[in-house]
């Protein structure tokens, strides 16, 4: 009967409802465009955490391979992405940081040195939520890392949001705050090693 519905439903209207949706979605190649032309940005964000809590702080991102998130008091940590390795600094610790390969996180996806998300089996979802395009993407080659889930606005093309589900089943959401583009950044912001002397 649902069906039956919809199919002797006026065509005028069944227009009306689906166009203006496939208008607004970004295209991925324009999404695609959009991160390969992004080379440095800067934003504040809030992040919360699998666990539901919250945390501010800034993010600085280098491309290609490179990212810094600076935490807000009172969280003592800091995140670095750089030379393929992804560190994780605990201020109230005596430990060396924790670190992965940044192959092995969704983020991967967005700080590649080329980014197509053309490519086979990299995205998973694309949609359009009535103000933003959010593609769901992840390493086509390792789908049990997770993926990340983008939230784009439109005119201009920028990125908002993103959501990091992981390959343990963690969910880590992070909004951007105002991002500035463009600016210069020294790669030693991003130097993991040099990061340790410091904390050593």
């Amino acid at each position: 009967m649902k069906m039956l519905r919809s199919l002797t439903a006026p065509a005028a209207a069944f227009l009306a409802m689906t166009l203006p949706a496939m208008a607004d979605i970004l295209p991925l190649q324009d999404i695609s465009d959009y991160l390969n032309d992004m080379k440095t940005a800067q934003a504040p964000f809030t992040q919360v955490n699998d666990d539901g809590s919250i945390s501010t702080g800034q993010v600085f991102i280098k491309r290609p391979g490179r990212v810094r998130f600076e935490y807000d008091p009172p969280v003592e940590a800091m995140v670095l992405a750089s030379a393929n390795t992804v560190a994780i600094f605990d201020g109230r610790s005596n430990q060396p940081p924790e670190t992965y390969p940044l192959k092995r996180t969704p983020l991967s996806v967005i700080l590649a040195r080329k980014v197509n998300l053309a490519k086979a089996n990299m995205v998973v979802g694309h949609a359009y939520d009535g103000e933003a395009t959010i593609v769901t993407a992840q390493d086509p080659d390792n789908p049990e890392y997770g993926n990340i889930q983008l939230m784009f606005s439109a005119e201009p093309v920028a990125l908002k949001q993103w959501i990091i589900n992981d390959g343990a089943g963690g969910k880590t959401t992070v909004i951007l705050g105002e991002m500035e583009t463009g600016m210069p950044l020294k790669n030693t912001l991003f130097n993991i090693e040099m990061q340790m002397g410091r904390t050593q």
